[in-house]
């Protein structure tokens, strides 16, 4: 048992010799500096924390430099409930007052604390490259077909790089696309990083087995005297698609299927499987895309064999299906050398 030097008071604990009432009077155990400068992003609306811009809403990122800015005396616990209250002066000026719940040895007590925030217009790294037209890589896409990439392919393409770089930078704000320019042949997408197009050319490989290149250009040197370069990637895409009738090693066939590692095809003469290397793939010779195939309505089947109308002079013909190929009221066909097949 101690007392107090001041009231004289007998108490269990003490802080320098003072009682809690006597210590706590007229004590500030919370304090704020006059103004906290807020930096706002005024391209994308993000706030800058530290050294990280982050996406909030207006008062959480007041309450947030508020909360940051607020100091306490070094025997005082916070608690993480404290009270915000804010008065817009006007959209970029806020007063804030914390009310905080302080354990001083045990004894809760609360006191208030304010500030104003002002928030201050700027310009995050990211938008200000993005503004700036920076790029580090270039994402050259094209065809090995003759007239360049059609209006199809361009899009599915585009919609392919836009949906990976969106993906992307949900976990690395710094990876954008900086701008797409429509170039004989292609498209030409200016990336914000090198490892971002050498992972999407990558991407192209493996979904598409495209052929990927890549050859650097020296642009400058660092201030440390270190070379820069920026990085072009060739992405040429086949012309077939899962799907279309192809021509592997003279046999006719449908792609059913393309990876990193190869492809599938069904030889349309035998309706046997087989798997195509990667290295064969560049071999492979589109014969008729899957939107040109042509529909012809089943008039009856029979075992291994279903008779069709021939989709240009309505003739019946037999032709031969797939064990286990169910049909319904018309089947996909294509025209071979004047002879009508099955496309299952």
């Amino acid at each position: 048992m101690s007392f107090c030097v001041k009231c004289g008071r007998d108490c269990e604990e003490s802080l320098n010799g003072l009682c809690i009432d006597c210590w706590l009077d007229g004590r500030s155990l919370t304090w704020l500096p006059h103004h906290v400068d807020l930096k706002v992003c005024t391209n994308c609306g993000e706030f800058m924390f530290g050294e990280r811009w982050r996406a909030m809403d207006v008062e959480d990122a007041v309450k947030q430099a508020a909360r940051d800015a607020l100091d306490h005396l070094g025997d005082v616990k916070l608690m993480d409930d404290a009270e915000f209250s804010l008065d817009s002066k006007d959209p970029y000026v806020y007063t804030v007052t914390i009310t905080s719940k302080c354990d001083v040895l045990g004894y809760m007590t609360e006191h208030e604390a304010s500030t104003i925030v002002r928030i201050k217009n700027n310009v995050c790294r990211r938008c200000s490259r993005q503004l700036g037209s920076y790029y580090e890589a270039i994402l050259q896409l094209r065809t090995g077909a003759k007239g360049g990439l059609t209006p199809e392919q361009r899009e599915e393409a585009l919609a392919f790089t836009e949906d990976y770089v969106y993906r992307a930078a949900q976990t690395n704000k710094s990876l954008f696309i900086t701008k797409m320019e429509m170039v004989t042949g292609g498209v030409d997408v200016y990336l914000s990083s090198i490892s971002l197009g050498k992972n999407l050319s990558k991407e192209f490989s493996e979904v598409y087995c495209a052929e990927t290149k890549e050859s650097p250009k020296l642009v400058g040197q660092t201030t440390d005297g270190q070379d820069m370069y920026r990085l072009t990637y060739l992405v040429r895409l086949p012309e077939y698609h899962v799907g279309d009738v192809v021509i592997h090693e003279g046999r006719y066939c449908k792609l059913i299927r393309v990876s990193g590692n190869g492809g599938r095809v069904l030889d349309l003469m035998n309706f046997r499987e087989k798997s195509v290397r990667k290295s064969d793939m560049t071999d492979i010779k589109l014969y008729e895309k899957a939107a040109d195939l042509k529909e012809a309505t089943v008039v009856s089947s029979s075992g291994s064999e279903i008779q069709v109308l021939h989709p240009d002079n309505y003739s019946t013909i037999d032709l031969r299906v797939p064990e286990g190929y169910e049909t319904g009221d018309s089947v996909q066909t294509v025209v071979i050398d004047d002879v009508l097949y099955l496309v299952p």
